[in-house]
């Protein structure tokens, strides 16, 4: 599978590199659940955008982000770009000035109420960044919807320090966690999908049996979706939840 930044060859690094690092720390801040760092990353993640549309309608990039004095105003003045694909003209320039809401005029920072609002925030600005990713790969390499989100997921994958990597080999750093956690740890960080036989490499789990038993626990709790036929193990909303608990009650983001 291509890589986004293959996919994305036609921007300059001056762009695309910053594009791509701002994508990976909102989607990594958001797993491990700290809603303010991940919102405030919207904001140069829509100035980002903004420099590249603007560059791919002039036919001439600028050689790093800039930030627009009036974001709302510059986004509607990409509207009249009738030439560019109607994503590029409509839908990303009304989208970015949402982003660029949710960071400044909403100031990351609520009180009162019972539920954190910072999160649902962040779950915004996570779907908005996701979809504007899946957008730019589909326009740049001409790639349909579905093959386009998938790069974009592959990017999405989650680091945390805890968990080393050579590129094809993964290792949990502490052994003391418990046989379920590093099943969920190690798929919850593998996108789209960790294979069972991966897991038993990477895990070196012994009693292979009693993996894959625990493997389908998992299933039936919900917290995996176990395809017997591929031997995928894909972590389930529900186990988002559960390896975010994992992460914040064992302060695993900053390991050792």
């Amino acid at each position: 599978m291509i890589s986004v930044s293959a996919a994305l060859s036609a921007i300059p690094p001056g762009l695309r590199d910053p594009l791509i690092a701002e994508y990976q720390g909102i989607v990594q801040n958001f797993l491990e659940q700290r809603w303010r760092p991940a919102e405030l990353q919207a904001g140069l993640f829509s100035e980002i955008v903004y420099t590249i549309l603007d560059g791919h309608a002039k036919g001439t990039y600028a050689t790093g982000p800039s930030k627009p004095r009036d974001m709302v105003g510059a986004c509607r003045l990409l509207e009249n770009n009738a030439h560019v694909p109607r994503s590029f003209q409509i839908l990303i320039p009304r989208i970015l000035p949402a982003l660029y809401e949710i960071r400044n005029n909403r100031n990351v920072g609520h009180t009162g109420g019972d539920v954190d609002p910072n999160h649902m925030d962040s779950v915004v600005v996570l779907s908005m960044c996701n979809w504007i990713m899946g957008e730019l790969v589909r326009v740049y390499h001409n790639l349909n919807i579905g093959d386009a989100q998938a790069v974009v997921d592959a990017l999405a994958e989650v680091r945390i320090p805890l968990v080393w990597t050579n590129g094809v080999v993964k290792r949990l750093l502490d052994p003391k966690l418990s046989l379920q956690e590093h099943i969920l740890l190690l798929a919850g960080v593998t996108v789209p999908s960790a294979t069972a036989t991966q897991l038993l490499s990477w895990i070196e789990y012994e009693d292979e049996k009693y993996l894959m038993r625990t493997i389908r626990n998992l299933h039936k709790k919900r917290l995996v979706e176990y395809d017997r036929n591929s031997g995928t193990v894909q972590v389930l909303p529900t186990g988002i939840a559960v390896v975010q608990t994992i992460i914040r009650k064992k302060k695993l983001a900053g390991f050792p």
